[in-house]
């Protein structure tokens, strides 16, 4: 079962061992701190993902969400459901659906969301709820 939280305004994903930075970093990120060697470059708009290698055990701890997928396609699901296209940056409005669906204000800070539901959607029915939910205000 894969993982995916939040490093730096981007999405970091786990999947058997192998990690991936989802999405442009919103702040700047100290990747060492974190237990990561720093990547070559960041540039969402060019490439939505980067493998990430660990220098230490790194943990994904809630509020994260777990998911089916695994290896790249995990990173490049996450990459098409969750990146504003024109930035390359992580919709905090879709992030919050997956982290929040009844719009309670609450996220879960003691267990995973189970989000596996996410990766069997088709694309075409995603794509109508994402462009609901990035239209409205």
């Amino acid at each position: 079962m894969a993982r995916a939280g939040r490093l730096a305004g981007a999405i970091l994903a786990e999947t058997g061992g192998r990690f991936f930075l989802i999405g442009n970093t919103k702040e700047p990120c100290d990747f060492e701190a974190a237990g990561f060697d720093p990547p070559e470059a960041i540039d969402a708009l060019k490439r939505p993902y980067v493998p990430l290698s660990a220098r230490r055990t790194v943990e994904i701890s809630p509020p994260c969400l777990t998911l089916d997928l695994e290896g790249e396609q995990l990173a490049a699901t996450l990459a098409e459901r969750l990146l504003i296209e024109r930035n390359g940056s992580v919709s905090e409005r879709l992030w919050r659906l997956l982290m929040d669906p009844d719009g309670q204000d609450e996220l879960p800070l003691d267990q995973p969301v189970d989000v596996r539901w996410l990766g069997e959607m088709p694309a075409p029915i995603w794509n109508i709820v994402r462009d609901t939910v990035l239209r409205c205000l």
